[in-house]
């Protein structure tokens, strides 16, 4: 049979999504099951299983198959990592703690702040000593090595962290230790800073290896059981992985430093958005995925998000940054809340309904899975309110308990202030809705964008949901709801190129670097990434710089051109440099000259064609059934059609309230709000914003035709 078959699995904290593109057709087949939190690739092996009901021999079928997982978060959240210890230059032991010697909140007088993966007893440092020109000032103590390697053999030590003062310029001494460690402690996994972060700053290089070196041996478990059991059902083809920024590689890739993709998840969220907005021609939008654990937003311009280096991982306050472990690699820069459709409702101290940010999960999961739990989530309030079908939640495989759901609103929540069920669940409804506003509000100001300017892209199974409400609150005029938008995670995937990203440490003032010497480094990283490639077409090289005017500590990324020798190379990297500096501070420091921290080789294969089949439908759908549905602008709730989203024509136009269920998710629009379905297939709908009306106008409603236009 004919290898045609790409398949896309994205696991989530709750769900586990699959998606199926048949290359010949498009034809899409898609599935959903629960997550198993405490072996993942379980779950892989089951939503295939159902996958292969419907299509025989789906994986022998299949040439390509790529993977996102929340393995590598998960494991440092719970802290079920390996036992792992630090070697160090001498005198650096507590670099873990000292941190950035910044208080993320000065006012906090009881401030926790994050612990260290590694225990100081067993930080241990050796006498060696590199110069930031990458000279050697101290030899390293081979002897010291060896003695630090019984101490962690006696510990018990499971995974060896190896981060050398200024090893990102000369990676001599990192090796030579690691050569040490692997005779006298075999089957230790190492991780070589030089390797995993080859920048300056020594606490985020250091904490990132670690993170590295922690969850190492799980991954490779976790990876290495996944490629067993997709072989053992008759996959014979490489297996590829989400990297956190947005790239794919493979598995022998990922295993090599697995902490890259520990924000592969919602990187493939990203990337989905990011290849239907392309599709759809809008080039501002913000992408908006809540599913089961979190919600996640992300501006995406001209096809492309922004990327950072600033992420941080199981911080001891959600929302501060600086209250986390940095983990230095290239990830999407997008907003993480905790908002999800397991996200549990509660009654705090005085007395108010209070939402997340925990959650549920799969396990007990939401009051109405039947599945053990108790407490009200979002999901139950959604149930209660009419948004959910019981009767066809993932397509009628999981009938929900809509007396469970209204019993635990009951318990929890009504009978603790006074309110009737009906509204304690829009409470929950709204509170998760002006929780989510406030974050991306904020996060949208950061990023020097209004809402009003963007559409926003809307998936993930909680997400169509809350979707109209939400981007109400925020002002943002036009909805996308894409094909298959419960799974649209796992979509992204197969809209994922293959790519690797390679940096070098420069820090030198820019009139005064040797360009050849610049060139000379772009082109050994391009050789360095190029050897990662798979074979096959032929690569897209980019070029970047990382500028900042000497004495600061945050540079400014510029994508530059090859190669990089004539005379104006400098001049223009200057001026780039300088309109984005002022773009984003309202000035620049003309007495500062400008230093190139760093240079970036980023390659890719070309995008993955992703055509996928049109609604067949050749007439208007009618309703097939009519609900009572809560709209939050009524007095309570009101008969609203439902529609098949899969029964819908290309062109057909839906006037709210409405809601349009598919087998993996539930598009819930307000009176007023206009839904066409456009070539694609995509849900677009135009809101109807309400604001204050103005002195002299009758009008409270601002229809969206007169406030936005496709770009």
């Amino acid at each position: 049979m004919t290898s045609s078959y790409r398949l896309g699995i994205d696991i989530g904290g709750t769900f586990s999504d699959f998606a199926v593109v048949d290359g010949a057709d498009g034809a899409v087949r898609v599935g959903k099951v629960l997550t198993s939190a405490h072996a993942p690739e379980e779950s892989v092996m089951r939503g295939i299983d159902d996958l292969s009901a419907g299509i025989p021999g789906l994986l022998g079928r299949t040439c390509e198959v790529i993977h996102a997982t929340t393995l590598v978060t998960n494991t440092i959240l719970e802290r079920k990592g390996a036992k792992t210890g630090l070697l160090t230059t001498e005198g650096f032991r507590d670099i873990l703690e000292l941190a950035r010697e910044v208080r993320y909140d000065i006012y906090d007088m009881f401030i926790r702040l994050p612990e260290p993966m590694v225990p100081r007893r067993l930080r241990l440092g050796v006498p060696e000593r590199v110069l930031a020109d990458g000279t050697v000032l101290v030899p390293l103590d081979e002897a010291a090595v060896r003695q630090a390697a019984a101490v962690f053999r006696d510990e018990g030590v499971g995974a060896v962290a190896v981060s050398f003062l200024h090893s990102y310029r000369n990676g001599a001494h990192e090796r030579r230790a690691a050569e040490i460690l692997r005779e006298t402690l075999p089957g230790v996994t190492l991780s070589l800073s030089h390797e995993v972060h080859p920048e300056p700053k020594e606490y985020e290089r250091t904490s990132t290896t670690v993170l590295d070196a922690y969850v190492k041996a799980v991954a490779e478990g976790y990876l290495e059981r996944l490629a067993d059991g997709l072989a053992g059902r008759g996959y014979r083809e490489r297996l590829f992985i989400m990297l956190s920024n947005g790239g794919t590689a493979t598995v022998e890739t990922a295993k090599q430093v697995p902490v890259q993709i520990v924000e592969s998840g919602p990187a493939a969220g990203v990337e989905a958005a990011a290849c239907f907005g392309r599709l759809a021609g809008i080039d501002s939008l913000l992408s908006f995925d809540m599913g089961g654990t979190t919600a996640k937003l992300c501006i995406i311009e001209n096809g492309r998000a922004a990327r950072t280096r600033t992420y941080e991982v199981d911080r001891a306050h959600r929302f501060k940054s600086g209250s986390g472990l940095p983990a230095a690699v290239p990830v999407y820069d997008l907003l993480e809340i905790g908002a999800g459709g397991g996200s549990i409702a509660r009654v705090d101290d005085l007395g108010l309904i209070q939402v997340g940010p925990d959650s549920a999960g799969s396990a007990p999961g939401p009051a109405c899975y039947g599945l053990g739990g108790a407490a009200p989530t979002v999901t139950d309030a959604d149930l209660v309110l009419g948004y959910l079908n019981p009767d066809y939640f993932l397509g009628g495989r999981m009938a929900l308990d809509r007396a469970a759901a209204e019993r635990a609103v009951e318990e929890h929540l009504a009978s603790k202030t006074g309110l009737t069920v009906l509204e304690a669940a829009a409470g929950v409804h709204e509170i998760v809705n002006e929780n989510m506003a406030a974050a991306a509000q904020v996060y949208a100001a950061e990023k020097g964008k209004a809402p009003s300017e963007l559409a926003m892209v809307a998936f993930g199974g909680a997400g169509p949901v809350h979707a109209a409400g939400l981007a109400r609150k925020l002002g943002c005029p036009r909805l996308v709801i894409p094909p298959h938008s419960g799974v649209m995670s796992s979509l992204g995937l197969l809209a994922a190129p293959v790519a690797f990203e390679r940096s070098r440490a420069v820090r030198r003032i820019l009139k005064a670097m040797d360009l050849a010497a610049v060139e000379a480094g772009f082109r050994e990283l391009e050789t360095e990434v190029r050897e990662l490639m798979p074979d096959g077409a032929a690569p897209i090289v980019r070029r970047s710089v990382d500028l900042r005017y000497s004495g600061q500590d945050y540079p400014l990324e510029i994508e530059v051109a090859g190669p990089c020798g004539t005379p104006s190379t400098k001049r223009d990297w200057e001026a780039r440099f300088e309109a984005l500096y002022r773009s984003l501070y309202g000035k620049v420091d003309d007495d500062n000259p400008v230093e190139l921290a760093s240079i970036r080789v980023h390659v890719s294969q070309p995008p993955p064609a992703f055509e996928i089949a049109r609604p067949p439908a050749e007439a208007d759908a009618p309703p097939k059934a009519w609900r009572e549905v809560h709209v939050p602008a009524g007095s309570g709730m009101e008969r609203a059609p439902v529609y098949e989203r899969a029964a819908l024509r290309i062109g057909q136009e839906i006037a709210g309230p409405a809601v349009i269920e598919e087998r993996e998710s539930t598009t819930v629009i307000g009176p007023g709000d206009r839904l066409r379905v456009d070539p694609l297939g995509c849900l677009v709908v135009d809101l109807v914003i309400r604001r204050p009306a103005a002195a002299d106008s009758g009008a409270g409603e601002v229809p969206v035709s007169a406030t936005f236009a496709r770009r």
